[in-house]
């Protein structure tokens, strides 16, 4: 019996260190991605995959996104912890909708978009988009095409202007002169289907956009910013593993998902981390914000009425977390 009760001391002892020592329970958090698994998510995976959201004390779970989901509206009422969302324009419209959702990060350092007519047609430049069909997602792109077409000169009223569907077949079938892709995406799939094209790059016209924002809640950033912290830092790590380490991160994404063409996944990864580190991706670090884009974003939203007032930009976009997270996890 005695022998028992020193056991029974001993253990009581190592836990009382434990506790001293500051071990405790791994917090509980949710990440909402704006699409289905694909390697536009990479660092997510690669994160929780390689142990780095619980080497910084989370336990994360990832719930996929889809084209009736919105990441702003599940952050915004506490349904999830975080989200890789839209871009800069989607967080001005959803803090203009009262959503207390603040960007914490910007994991595309430019825009994404850019717009493509047949090889073989007259369309050598956005100049010559007028008294053409152009296809745009209506879901904050037309307003890059709008900042385009305003750069160039050319009057939005003398283009037509139609809703694109999320597929590049309408394109290919010839009905419209001009389409909207992403760089990552949609123009890969025109290459894997030999279909040649021009491509005008938006930000060669004047749009200055990030894309895919880290964002969080208010509500997160004044309760826990520990956690707001401790979950940049692991998603930037494991963004900067997946860019250095590409065939493996691959081979996460794959795994997680269902589905997915190998060859697709890796080529869209690829183009994802030259969009990463492009513009003040080089210099600044993988997921900086840009508060000036933000400023200039804002501006060309109101000029176009597609937000009835200005929206204040400090509260919606901030580096005070991104400024804390080590150098070693942000400069590729």
């Amino acid at each position: 019996m005695r022998f028992v009760k020193q056991g029974l001391v001993y253990a009581a002892a190592v836990m009382s260190l434990m506790a001293a020592s500051g071990a405790h329970a791994e917090e509980s958090v949710s990440v909402r991605l704006r699409w289905v698994t694909q390697t536009q998510f990479a660092g997510v995976y690669v994160a929780l995959e390689k142990g780095f959201y619980k080497q910084a004390g989370l336990d994360v779970k990832i719930n996929p996104g889809g084209p009736n989901i919105s990441t702003e509206t599940l952050v915004g009422s506490g349904a999830d912890t975080f989200a890789v969302s839209g871009a800069t324009d989607a967080i001005l419209f959803a803090r203009e909708k009262k959503l207390p959702i603040v960007a914490i990060g910007m994991t595309l350092q430019t825009t994404p978009y850019a717009f493509v007519s047949h090889q073989a047609s007259t369309i050598k430049s956005v100049k010559d988009f007028s008294g053409k069909t152009v296809s745009a997602w209506f879901t904050g792109s037309q307003y890059q095409l709008f900042t385009a077409l305003g750069n160039e000169g050319v009057d939005q009223k003398s283009v037509s202007i139609v809703s694109q569907p999320f597929s590049m077949q309408p394109f290919i079938d010839g009905k419209y002169d001009v389409s909207t892709v992403t760089m990552y995406n949609e123009l890969l799939v025109l290459k894997d289907k030999n279909v040649p094209v021009n491509i005008f790059r938006a930000d060669a016209y004047g749009v200055r956009v990030q894309d895919n924002a880290i964002i969080t809640s208010e509500k997160m950033i004044k309760e826990k910013p520990e956690v707001v912290q401790a979950f940049l830092n692991a998603t930037l790590r494991g963004w900067k593993y997946a860019i250095q380490n590409q065939p493996e991160a691959v081979d996460i994404v794959m795994k997680n998902g269902s589905g997915l063409n190998k060859s697709h996944q890796t080529n869209m990864l690829a183009a994802y981390a030259q969009l990463m580190q492009a513009a003040q991706g080089k210099t600044k670090g993988l997921g900086w914000v840009d508060l000036e884009a933000a400023t200039i974003t804002n501006a060309n939203l109101l000029k176009y009425q597609a937000l009835k007032s200005s929206i204040d930009v400090a509260p919606a976009f901030t580096n005070q977390f991104w400024d804390k997270v080590p150098a070693e996890y942000k400069l590729p």
